[in-house]
This record gives structure tokens, C-alpha cells and sequence, in this order.
């Protein structure tokens, strides 16, 4: 497949050589005259300028959202680990919405089958349409993925004439036939921007919603939701104003900088993920570049977790420890035992995975990731909500 079809070249001050050689720009292979070999890399970046499913509309002419970001990320000092990093340009829009959806897809599935993970930079939020659809199997048996999404709010609203694509782009995911989703994770709502019907609705389905109030206190509890997702899309509009001035309209409440690049780091330390989107960026809101560095440091955290990932496989073998705790006083429905699991590695911050047996049927079973304060609530004989959740997900 020739992607070079598909994309625009970068602007000369993007591809020039780089002033330091310690800087990413130094390691990372941008497309000017040439476009890069894609399979090659590990990496690849693909700037968005497609903002048709938005209310607000385009920026003003010149002001391209990924492109700014580049400037900043460009800078940054490469890290002592290998990078093999390309820069495919920037995506030439379909004839509509929906066409630059399908090219998404294909360009997306192109990189996965040549095992080089796709970074989506810039765009409406509902850009993760062809993100997701890029997932789609070619037949039944393909196992089911999971997804994250991290955004203030979930836009699950009806697809009603008028209403934009950025605001119902979730339900369409959910929604999407045929159905290839074992689960979905929600990270980063506001409540008071939530419809109580959605917080209701996503309990039914059994999917996991965690609330800003629940992650800034304690990032760690986000991290089994991005452990074990197959992609993340993250729009800007889950940071506060103060720390990503991009977006509109205007929030002061939301996750820090801090907290955004620490939930990067953990998607790129997933071996599972195989894309990321970093969507809603709004340059002509964001006048100092503050937000432009926002996401370049996202950018550069998840590229540092993707570079520190190990195999996580083979539980019940010597690189894990295992827990089997009895249940003495389960009830019907439960289980009397629960079996967990903590990798050996000492490098790393522990990490921690359950193991869920279906109660209709005792051949099918799940090992999901969890937090070490699962396995405790456990060990006093209390099941984790994770565990009634992934009971039901598994029928």
C-alpha cells in the first residue's frame, strides 16, 4: 500500500536538520522530499487537520494543530533508549467525514499488519471513528478488544440532525454492528458535565467509568484500564484549561499536565495497545504554545513507556507470583477461591492481574489486570468490583 498518496509533506522548518543531536528530532525520520519507510519503524506520527465533525469548526487558515505540537516535541532531548520514529506528515482530508474515517482505517490497519504502532495527532475527537474501525475483524472468531477513552465527558449523545460527530462519536463505537467490544474503560469525567443516564447506561453494559476525582488523588488506579487496552483515545478537553489551553469550550477543572503524561506513560508501557490518539487540539486557542507543549510531553511519555515494555505472559510460570485466596464465606454466584498474580520483575512498580472464571461456564476464564488494593480487598474476603464486571462481560 503506498501511504505516501494519502499524506502532505511537512512544512521545511519541521524537517530540517536538527541544531542539537541529542534531540528527538535528531532520531526521528520526518517526511520532507522523501516519505519514510513505515515499516521500518516502531512509530509512526500522523497529523490530523480533518475537523468536520465539530461544532466549532476549523481553525483559522495556517494554524495546523499538529504541526504546532511538532514544533514543540522536536525539541525535546532524545532519551538514552532507541527510537525508531517516523513522521508520516499530515492526513489529506476525504471528499467527506465519513471518507477520512475510512482512510483512517486503512492507513491504520496498513501499520498494524506491518507491526508499527500509529500516534494520531490533532483533529476532532470523533477522528477515533476510523481509529476504531481499523479494529474491526475479519471474521467471528476474532477475540474481542478492549478500549479506552480519557475525555471530560462521555459523548454519548444522539445522533440527531445538528448534532455534531464529536459529541455522539462514543454511542457509535458502542453501538457499532458487528459488535468487537469485550470492554471499554472511561477515564477522566467530570460528573457535573455527565447525564446521570449515561453514568446508568455504562453500569448496564458492565464498562468501567472512573471519575476525575478518582484519579488525581491516585493515578495507579487508572493504570489496569490503559494495561489492558488494545487503543487509547484521549481528547485535550479531559486537561485543564490552565495546563492546555487548546480546546473550547473552556474548563478550569480537569486532569493537570501532570497527571495526562503520567496516564501517556502507562498506554505506551501496554505491549497490548497498538495505537493512540491525541485529538481536539485547537491552536488558535492556545496563543503561548502552553498546550502544544502539554501534548509534545504526553508525546514523549508514551513513547517512553513503549520503550520500556516487557512480555507479560506465561502466568503461572516462574515469571509471576501466584496468590490463590480461598473464599470461606462466598455465596452463590462466587467463587470459593480467587487466584492473583504479581509479576517477579524489580524494576518496575509491581503489577498486579486477577484471574475471573466464568460461574455459567468453567472453561471460559479472563485474566485481568488490577491494583494491588484489589488483591487486598480480596484477602479479606471481599470480591472487587472488577471482578463482578468482567463475571458479567464474560456471560
Amino acid at each position: 500500500m503506498n501511504l505516501a498518496l494519502f499524506f502532505d509533506s511537512l512544512p521545511d522548518e519541521l524537517t530540517t536538520p536538527a541544531a542539537a543531536s541529542t534531540t528527538v528530532a535528531a532520531y526521528a525520520t520526518r517526511f520532507g522530499e522523501t516519505f519514510p519507510d513505515w515499516r521500518a519503524a516502531d512509530l509512526a506520527i500522523i497529523g490530523l487537520d480533518e475537523w468536520r465533525g465539530t461544532a466549532a469548526g476549523p481553525p483559522p487558515a495556517g494554524q495546523h494543530g499538529a504541526n504546532r505540537v511538532r514544533e514543540r516535541f522536536y525539541q525535546l532531548q532524545r532519551s538514552k533508549e532507541p527510537l525508531r520514529l517516523v513522521d508520516l506528515g499530515n492526513l489529506r482530508p476525504g471528499l467527506s467525514l465519513e471518507d477520512t474515517y475510512q482512510r483512517l482505517r486503512e492507513i491504520i490497519q496498513a501499520l498494524l499488519e506491518a507491526n508499527t504502532l500509529p500516534i494520531l495527532l490533532g483533529g476532532g475527537h470523533d477522528l477515533d471513528c476510523g481509529q476504531f474501525l481499523a479494529y474491526e475483524p475479519e471474521h467471528e472468531a476474532a477475540p474481542a478488544i478492549n478500549f479506552a477513552v480519557v475525555d471530560s465527558r462521555p459523548d454519548m449523545a444522539l445522533p440527531m440532525p445538528g448534532t455534531p460527530a464529536e459529541d455522539s462519536h462514543l454511542r457509535r463505537l458502542l453501538l457499532h454492528h458487528p459488535n468487537f467490544v469485550f470492554s471499554c474503560a472511561h477515564l477522566g469525567h467530570q460528573e457535573y458535565l455527565t447525564p446521570p443516564d449515561i453514568l446508568v447506561a455504562f453500569e448496564k453494559l458492565h464498562f468501567e467509568m472512573m471519575s476525575i476525582g478518582k484519579i488525581r488523588p491516585d493515578h495507579s488506579l487508572a493504570e489496569p484500564a490503559l494495561r489492558q487496552a488494545s487503543f487509547v483515545s484521549f481528547d485535550i478537553a479531559a486537561i485543564r484549561w490552565q495546563d492546555a489551553p487548546g480546546y473550547y469550550p473552556a474548563s478550569p477543572f480537569g486532569l493537570s499536565s501532570e497527571d495526562a503524561a503520567q496516564l501517556c506513560w502507562y498506554a505506551g508501557h501496554n505491549e497490548q495497545l497498538t495505537s493512540i490518539g491525541l485529538y481536539g487540539y485547537r491552536p488558535d486557542h492556545d496563543p503561548h504554545g502552553l498546550a502544544a507543549a502539554t501534548l509534545a510531553t504526553m508525546l514523549w511519555y508514551f513513547i517512553q513507556g513503549y520503550y520500556h515494555r516487557r512480555p507479560e505472559t506465561g502466568f503461572g510460570t516462574y515469571r509471576f507470583l501466584t496468590y490463590t485466596l480461598v473464599l470461606p464465606n462466598s455465596r452463590a454466584n462466587e467463587p470459593a477461591e480467587i487466584v492473583f498474580y504479581k509479576s517477579r520483575r524489580l524494576n518496575d512498580t509491581p503489577k498486579w492481574w486477577m484471574e475471573v472464571e466464568s460461574i455459567a461456564d468453567q472453561s471460559v476464564k479472563r485474566i485481568v489486570p488490577c491494583t494491588y488494593q484489589e488483591y487486598l480487598q480480596a484477602a479479606q474476603g471481599d470480591l472487587p468490583i472488577r471482578w463482578f464486571r468482567t463475571q458479567a462481560l464474560l456471560g
